[in-house]
């Protein structure tokens, strides 16, 4: 009688290449997330894989992700849109939700100046009409003044 082959538990490792050339060596189980990288700089990737990471241990508690996630988004915007992107081209929906969360939180209650200046978005609209607008809807254009991209 032959004896059954025992399941390998042994874990495989797989090294990726980010598209300015760093190199990083992780679970395959972690890997399956991140293969097309061709548009995602070492920044990114490693604050992806921080949060693969966090997600995917099951040592970690909800207050320990909670905390986690709460410090992951506290970042720049051009970083979290760089996140954003590569979340939306990775397919991992639970980061771009989040990252998605946390932009539409901090742009609450920001002026139209504020937000345009954020996406780099030029108003379309001559300051007459601007003006024009802004007698006709004086509530739309209440909000924080704050200019900062932080």
């Amino acid at each position: 009688m032959a004896e059954a082959a025992s399941p390998t538990t042994e874990k495989k490792f797989l090294t990726l290449k980010s598209s300015d050339g760093h190199e990083f060596e992780f679970e395959e189980s972690i890997a399956i997330y991140v293969i097309p990288l061709s548009n995602v700089d070492t920044e990114t990737l490693i604050k992806i894989i921080d949060y693969l990471k966090m997600h995917s241990l099951t040592s970690s508690n909800e207050e320990e992700i909670e905390n986690f996630d709460k410090e992951f988004v506290s970042i720049g915007f051009k970083t979290i849109f760089k996140i954003l992107e590569a979340a939306n081209f990775l397919d991992i929906n639970s980061l771009l939700e989040m990252c998605a969360e946390a932009v539409a939180n901090r742009i609450k209650n920001k002026t139209p100046e504020v937000v345009r200046k954020i996406f780099n978005i030029t108003s379309d609209f001559t300051p007459e009409e601007e003006g024009e607008i802004r007698n006709e809807t004086p509530w739309a254009f209440e909000g924080d003044l704050d200019h900062s991209l932080d």
